[in-house]
């Protein structure tokens, strides 16, 4: 976790029952912030650990999401496991948990249990479906959650649909989920009652669908159209002379009218009515990206960016991940772990004037190197 002075959530004490993605985000934010993360984890450790081994033979998705915290292992089903636990969340401010709905309700730690028990605990349930319904128990990964929601159906190319390049949907979730911790812990600040919230995967990615949801049930199937965009246009990928891609926005008609002048060279453009309105434009996609198309391929990269820049043009290169690593913009951070330490992105927040550090990825059952989640006495809770 973070070690400079003042992080906003020093003293917050978390419990994660965690594994995978989506909760990880979640309490790696947390963590960030100043939080002392416990994550519990089985004996054989979160599957995670074994997703990939390219960083040094451990896991990238695990170096990236369990920076900061300290490790327990825990045999939840045992009744030493069950004390372990109970006498953890005394001390703790907030329950992260990710299990198959009802797994903490047959080991004794259902949510409503836990609200009357510890009146201040934030407890967080992220699940794929929720906990009613027809889809409750089915098992959810992220690439699920894309297809069963319709994500995947309107990602790719006309062919067939996609998935999307990362796992989006446990990205989105953890940080639904970090964001109504946050909310949850100003409003105990001032009620001092805790609270139970939900989150489930396919309620996010649905939140998220609502403008493509929003056309179909207007009549207005949307389509699979690759690297462009379905509602506005020019808004895609145009290849140079000498085999550059470029990938350009026109959000407006004022912007079109500028870019037929400056980039175009064809100011009547702006006018005619073909071209001159969004929907116009978007109505009539494959004459308005011939008409872009045309003049890009009389254009080298250095020629065409130029005059993109000189019409005030949205514009970027449409890069691989071995750009990304070379890429300016790229901020690092370094955290180490039991193999040595990693290299990879910031988190994108900067607090100016107060640079955070991150701390280590635990080794399976390595405790946190600061004070530990202390059990509180009987008679009352550990943290204000």
């Amino acid at each position: 976790m973070g070690t400079s002075k003042h992080l906003p959530l020093d003293g917050i004490k978390v419990v994660a029952i965690e594994q995978a993605v989506a909760a990880p985000f979640c309490s790696a934010r947390l963590a960030d912030a100043g939080a002392q993360v416990l994550k519990i984890e089985r004996p054989e450790g979160d599957f995670a650990r074994g997703y990939d081994d390219v960083c040094s033979g451990q896991s990238s998705y695990f170096v990236w999401l369990n920076r900061g915290k300290g490790s327990l292992i825990v045999d939840l089903a045992s009744l030493q496991g069950k004390q372990e636990l109970a006498d953890l969340l005394n001390g703790a401010d907030v329950l992260v948990q990710n299990l198959k709905p009802g797994a903490l309700d047959r080991l004794g730690f259902g949510p409503e249990k836990l609200r009357e028990t510890y009146p201040r605990l934030i407890i967080c349930s992220i699940s794929g479906y929720g906990e009613t319904g027809s889809l409750a128990n089915r098992k959810a990964y992220d690439l699920l959650i894309q297809a069963e929601s319709g994500l995947s159906s309107i990602t790719g190319g006309p062919e067939a649909p996609a998935r999307v390049g990362i796992s989006v949907v446990d990205i989105a979730t953890g940080a639904t989920a970090y964001s109504a911790i946050l909310e949850a812990l100003l409003a105990r600040a001032a009620s001092g009652q805790g609270a139970d919230i939900r989150v489930s995967m396919f309620d996010v990615m649905a939140d998220w669908l609502t403008v493509p949801l929003l056309h179909q049930e207007a009549g207005k199937t949307p389509k699979r159209i690759g690297l462009a965009h379905p509602s506005i246009a020019p808004y895609g990928v145009f290849g140079t002379k000498d085999g550059k891609d470029i990938l350009i926005s026109i959000q407006s008609d004022r912007e079109w009218a500028k870019f037929s002048a400056e980039f175009l060279k064809q100011p009547e453009k702006a006018t005619d009515p073909r071209f001159s309105k969004n929907v116009a434009r978007v109505a009539n996609r494959e004459a308005t990206d011939k008409l872009v198309a045309s003049v890009f391929a009389s254009l080298n990269e250095e020629e065409a960016k130029a005059l993109l820049s000189k019409a005030d043009v949205a514009f970027a290169s449409v890069n691989d991940m071995s750009a990304l690593s070379a890429h300016p913009h790229l901020r690092r951070i370094t955290v180490d772990t039991e193999a040595g330490p990693v290299s990879y992105p910031a988190p994108a927040p900067i607090f100016k004037g107060a640079e955070r550090h991150y701390g280590a990825v635990p080794a399976l059952g390595q405790r946190p190197r600061v004070d530990r989640i202390d059990v509180a006495p009987k008679s009352g809770r550990g943290h204000a």
